[in-house]
């Protein structure tokens, strides 16, 4: 005859257990949907890597001239300042021609209006798929916002070529055009943000600027 197994208690969640379950996805969901919000569904490895190189050549022109940009050295000097104050900005690129090595790096292949420049001689608008800053002028603010994705609208409406004066409270997004209405900005400290219209409009309130010029190719 089989020995009976000893009775043991049913394991079982209480109402507290239950309680605090629930409170620790509520915590959980508030810090991740900021995160979700700026986000995009579609990741885009290609233009982000783009911006990294451009990143980091702004930071070796800026460690070889006190820290400025091309945006804070007039043109005399081989800066852009004066040029990108009129929204040109393949001067600011044709400056640091030599940290970037190659104007592959400017062009975004979701970019349909735009195509790949073979060299920088003949570099133009229509190669160059990424905006300037032009009051980011040095490598003070490491939230600043240098470049990104240049497919702005504004009220729905596209933003056109030249210098676009973008105000904090502005009607920002992104057009369909590129990347599924999300978007990349290249910041200060080198890093690339991949974001959605929600994020867009954060990230310029973050950078702590009443207005951004911004030069359209």
């Amino acid at each position: 005859m089989k020995p009976r197994a000893a009775s043991r208690p049913e394991a079982g969640l209480t109402l507290v257990d239950v309680g605090v379950v629930v409170v620790v996805m509520m915590i959980l969901a508030a810090l991740l949907l900021p995160i979700l919000n700026r986000r995009p569904h579609h990741y885009h490895p290609a233009c982000v890597n783009n911006l990294k190189q451009v990143g980091l050549a702004f930071s070796v022109w800026a460690g070889d001239d006190a820290g400025r940009y091309p945006m804070g050295v007039s043109v005399t000097n081989g800066g852009s300042m004066e040029m990108v104050a009129t929204g040109n900005v393949v001067r600011t690129f044709l400056a640091m021609s030599n940290e970037l090595s190659t104007p592959k790096v400017l062009f975004c292949w979701e970019d349909s209006a735009r195509q790949c420049a073979s060299d920088f001689a003949g570099l133009t608008n229509s190669n160059v798929s990424y905006f300037v800053n032009a009051d980011v002028t040095n490598s003070s603010n490491p939230q600043a916002i240098l470049s990104g994705d240049s497919n702005f609208e504004l009220g729905g409406k596209l933003a056109c070529p030249g210098l676009l004066i973008l105000g904090t409270n502005d009607p920002v997004a992104w057009t369909a055009g590129r990347h599924n209405r999300s978007g990349n900005l290249l910041l200060g400290d080198g890093s690339v943000q991949s974001v959605t219209a929600l994020g867009l409009h954060g990230f310029f309130v973050e950078a702590g600027r009443a207005t951004n010029r911004l030069a359209i190719p």
